[in-house]
C-alpha cells in the first residue's frame, strides 16, 4: 500500500511516516518545512520505501501527483502552535482552510480515502467535560485572534464531512489532544518541550496564566498507531473521533513534574497571558476528551502514562545536549 502524508516532516507526520514504514507501506511525504524540519525525517531517507518532496500543498500539480500515486492520504499539513496562531493569523487561516480544500478536491477525483487531522481546539471555550464528538463548539469572539485556528479547523471538518455526504469521498476526521513526544519543538509554544528544555538548562520554567488550566497529554506513538488503525476501518468513514489521553493535569502540576523528572533546580515562574501573547488573549480552562468512541471501534487505549511521556521527552532533549 502507498500512503501520502501532507506535513510529513512535522512532528506528528514524521512519526507517522516511520510507523507506516514499519508496517510495510510505501510512504510519500510533502512538506514545505514552514513548521516541519528536514531533521525529523533524515533517519528515514535510507529506506527505499520512503519518498519526500519539499513543496507546499498549495502547489496543486505537486500535490495532485502524490494523491494520484497513493491509496490513502493523511492530511496533517497545517499552521500549528499557539504562538504561531497569535502572531500569524492570516497564514493560519489560509493554510488550514485552503490547504484542506485542495487536498479534498484532489482526492475526490479518484475517491482516495483521506484522514483529516483536526484538533481539540475546536471545542473552544466549552465547559462541558469530557468533550464528546457531538458536543456543541463554543468559540470566542472574532476580535480574539486566538480562535482563528479553532475556527479554521472546524471549517476543515465541515468541509471534509460535506465531501463525504455530498460526493461520497471517504473521509475520517480525527481531533487530536495535546500530542507530545521526541522531536516536538517548543518554537511555536508547545508547552512540554519548552518546560523540559528550561529545566535541563537551569532556566526558569515559565508557566503562562495562573497554571490551573488543565490538559491531557498523549504520546505521539499512541496517536500514530490510532491514525493507522482508523484508516483501516470502513466503519470510521464519515465519522469524527477524539484521539488522546484522559489523564488530566494542570500546567502548574506539569511544570513541577518536569522539574522533578529533570532533577532541576529551576524556579517555576508565572507569566501573565498578556505578557506572553498580548492583551485580550483567551485560553481553554480544561481540555479533556471522551475517548470511548475510538476505543469501541479500534480498541484504542493510551499505552504511555504522563510520567513515561515526560521521561521520553527528557531523554530526547538530553540527547540533543550531548
Amino acid at each position: 500500500m502507498k500512503v501520502f502524508i501532507t506535513g510529513g516532516a512535522g512532528f506528528i507526520g514524521s512519526h507517522l511516516a516511520g510507523y507506516l514504514l514499519e508496517q510495510g507501506k510505501q510512504v510519500f511525504v510533502l512538506d514545505d518545512l514552514s513548521t516541519g524540519a528536514i531533521e525529523n525525517i533524515v533517519h528515514l531517507k535510507g529506506n527505499p520505501a520512503f519518498h519526500y518532496q519539499i513543496d507546499s500543498i498549495m502547489n496543486i500539480p505537486a500535490a495532485a501527483e502524490l494523491v494520484d500515486r497513493c491509496d490513502i492520504v493523511y492530511h496533517l499539513a497545517a499552521a500549528v502552535g499557539v504562538r504561531l496562531i497569535v502572531e500569524s493569523p492570516v497564514r493560519t487561516i489560509e493554510t488550514n482552510i485552503r490547504g484542506t480544500e485542495i487536498i479534498l478536491d484532489l482526492a475526490n477525483k479518484k475517491k482516495k480515502k483521506v484522514i483529516v487531522t483536526s484538533t481539540s481546539e475546536v471545542y473552544g471555550k466549552s465547559s462541558k467535560v469530557p468533550f464528546t464528538e457531538t458536543d456543541d463548539l463554543v468559540l470566542g469572539s472574532t476580535d480574539k485572534g486566538r480562535w482563528s485556528y479553532a475556527c479554521s479547523k472546524a471549517i476543515d471538518e465541515f468541509l471534509a464531512l460535506a465531501y463525504w455526504r455530498e460526493k461520497r469521498l471517504p473521509v475520517v476526521v480525527v481531533r487530536l489532544f495535546n500530542t507530545v513526544g521526541p522531536r516536538q519543538t517548543g518554537q511555536y509554544g508547545m508547552v512540554l518541550p519548552n518546560f523540559v528544555r528550561q529545566a535541563l538548562s537551569g532556566e526558569p520554567i515559565t508557566v503562562f496564566g495562573n497554571g490551573l488550566q488543565s490538559r491531557c497529554f498523549s504520546h505521539v506513538a499512541d496517536i500514530v498507531r490510532a491514525l493507522n488503525d482508523l484508516s483501516q476501518q470502513s466503519q470510521a468513514v464519515g465519522q469524527v473521533f477524539n484521539i488522546g489521553s484522559d489523564e488530566e493535569v494542570t500546567i502548574l502540576q506539569l511544570a513541577e513534574r518536569v522539574k522533578s523528572a529533570c532533577r532541576s533546580s529551576s524556579e517555576i515562574k508565572m507569566i501573565p497571558y498578556e505578557k506572553a501573547y498580548g492583551s485580550g488573549f483567551e485560553d481553554m480552562q480544561r481540555r479533556v476528551p471522551d475517548i470511548s468512541k475510538v476505543r469501541q471501534l479500534i480498541g484504542y487505549r493510551p499505552t504511555y502514562n504522563l510520567d513515561q511521556i515526560i521521561a521520553s521527552v527528557v531523554e530526547h532533549e538530553r540527547s540533543l545536549l550531548r
